[in-house]
Parts: C-alpha cells; structure tokens; sequence
C-alpha cells in the first residue's frame, strides 16, 4: 500500500506541473514586446501617429509596443522588412497611403503587393495634406503660389520624404495639375525634407498636417491651401484647395497598421482592438485631432475597412503615377 501511495502521489505531482507548464507552452498573445515598424525617419507624420496610437495600446495589450524607424526608398524598405517578418503577430508595421498603395505602380519591381503580402489591423488616422513653402516664399495666397511656379517652374524646387511616400505622390499629383516638373529634392522621411523647409533651403512641398500645425500657426512655414472638403479645425485660417482656386488638388492620406500575411487571426483580434480602444480614448482623439487628424469612427477602422481602403487607393493612385512616366 505505501508504495500504491507514492506512485500515485507521484502521479498526481506530475499532473499538476503538467498543468502548471501547460500555459507556458501555449502562452496568450501577446507573451512579449510587439515591434511596430514605421517606415520613415522619427518626427515625421507617420512617426507621430504611431507613438501616440502605440501607446495606448501597449496598456490594453498588457505588453510594451516598440517603435523601430526603418527609412528608406519612400518606405519600402521598412514595408519589405515588415513584410519578410515572422507571421506571429510581434512585428506590426504602420503603413500609409505611399506604402501601401501608391508604391504599387512608382516601383514595378516591389517585393511586396499590400493586398497579397499584409495583413490589415486597422485605420489609425487620415491626414490631410497641405500645399506649404519657406516663408519667404514670394507669395501671398494660392493664386500667386500656382502663378509664381508656373513662371519658374525650372528654377525651383520642392522637397520630398522619397519616391512613393504621401509627400512625393501628392506633390506629384499638384505638379501634374499645375503642368510643371521642379527640382524634386528627397530627404530620408517628412522630418527631415521639413527641417530643409523651415531652414529655407528648399521652396515649397505637399506635407501632411500632422507636423505642420505648430509650423504655420508660429509663421515658420507658409500654408497656402488644404486638399479636403472643409477646412480644419486645427489650421480653420487656411482656406481649402478648392476655396482657394485649386480644385483638382483633392487629396487626403492616412496611417493604418498592417501585419505580415499568415499573422494568426487571434492576434489580429487583440491588435485591432487595442487600436479601436486607443481611437475611443478621449487623451488620444485630442492629441490626434491637435495635430489636425481625421479620426476614423468604428465604421472606418476595421480589418475588412482597412482593405477595402487600400484596394481603392491603388485603383485611384495608379493611374496618376503612370501619367506621370515616373517609376523606380
């Protein structure tokens, strides 16, 4: 009997550690730290959204969300390593319009399609554009800005974050309007190309609101017309495009977040969560709307949203690049 005693003692000891460890083996997204990769230089628009979004949603994961700036090639280059990353929901990137839209047709030979190689997590934010210039620009509204490139079109220049990001392909689409071709000058991220803007060595660029704010209420910069329906509540004294004199130039981007494709759907869940609880914070939706961001309503933001998006950006921006004869 004592030895029927201890054998199932032993039995039961070695039932409860199975039961102990069985967790550790099958443990609940997420275990560890979530890379999200932002595609450009750090203190540029989409730099910006994802450190306010991750940040909330590092508390509702229960795990810290790591920034890593990867630039390069419009953003490409952090959307092929975002891409190429383990399909297990610890790599994230944020992606915008120029990443995972216009950047289909500027490069023929990308490693990557954002319908067939991403998952989507959600919308984080839309980000309206600007037309802006140093502000010695000799202009005063958008009328003499359009003139003043129009009769100097080859001796000035505008600044860039690299072919395919927002500022490249906006820019692209008001030089097709105006029917000029500047000096395009690329910088590696928005921070940079508006750093070059507000030193005044650079003319005028298509950025988008969420870094320009401050820069045009302190009279750094020169904000000359917004691509959206309606003015802004953060810049309400810049006049729209199309209130302006402008109204071919209609444009708006925006930052979502995307995952490798394969990433496992639970993980996809709790992602797309944690982004819609940062969205219904009232700490978030002011910091976003400060800098002008169009905050998506629940509607918008969502996985099968998110993808209807994209597939409809790459239908619209196609056909403006290719017109354009421009390609990578």
């Amino acid at each position: 009997m004592p030895l029927l005693h201890r054998l199932a003692g032993a039995l039961a000891g070695l039932s409860a550690l199975a039961a102990l460890s069985a967790p550790a083996q099958a443990q609940t997204y997420p275990a560890r730290p979530i890379t999200m990769i932002v595609p450009f230089a750090a203190g540029g628009p989409t730099d910006i959204v994802a450190r306010i979004v991750a940040d909330h949603m590092s508390k509702t994961l229960g795990q810290q969300i790591v920034i890593e700036n990867v630039v390069g090639a419009g953003g490409t280059t952090g959307a092929t390593r975002a891409m190429r990353a383990k399909p297990d929901g610890y790599t994230v990137i944020m992606g915008h319009m120029g990443t995972h839209a216009a950047a289909v047709a500027l490069y023929p030979k990308l490693a990557y399609h954002p319908l067939n190689n991403f998952e989507t997590v959600g919308l984080a934010a839309g980000t309206p554009v600007l037309i802006v210039a140093k502000k010695d620009f000799p202009a005063k509204d958008l009328k003499e800005f359009v003139a003043y490139v129009k009769a100097n079109a080859d001796k000035v220049n505008a600044a860039h974050a690299g072919v395919g990001s927002v500022s490249f392909t906006s820019c692209l689409l008001l030089n097709s309007v105006l029917g000029v071709k500047p000096t395009a000058i690329p910088f590696q991220g928005t921070g940079p190309a508006l750093n070059a803007l507000l030193g005044g060595q650079v003319d005028y660029m298509c950025d988008q609101i969420v870094n320009l704010v401050p820069q045009i209420k302190a009279g750094n910069i020169k904000a000359f017309g917004i691509g959206t329906p309606d003015r802004n509540p953060a810049l309400p004294d810049v006049p729209t495009t199309k209130e302006a004199g402008l109204p071919e130039f209609e444009v708006s981007a925006w930052n979502a977040i995307f995952a490798p494709k394969g990433t496992p759907k639970e993980a996809l869940d709790k992602l797309s969560d944690a982004l819609s609880k940062a969205l219904d914070d009232e700490g978030v939706r002011k910091r976003l709307a400060d800098l002008g961001s169009d905050i998506p309503g629940p509607d918008r933001r969502g996985q099968a949203a998110l993808n209807k998006l994209v597939e409809s950006e790459i239908a619209r921006w196609t056909p403006v690049i290719k017109a354009s004869g421009i390609t990578q």
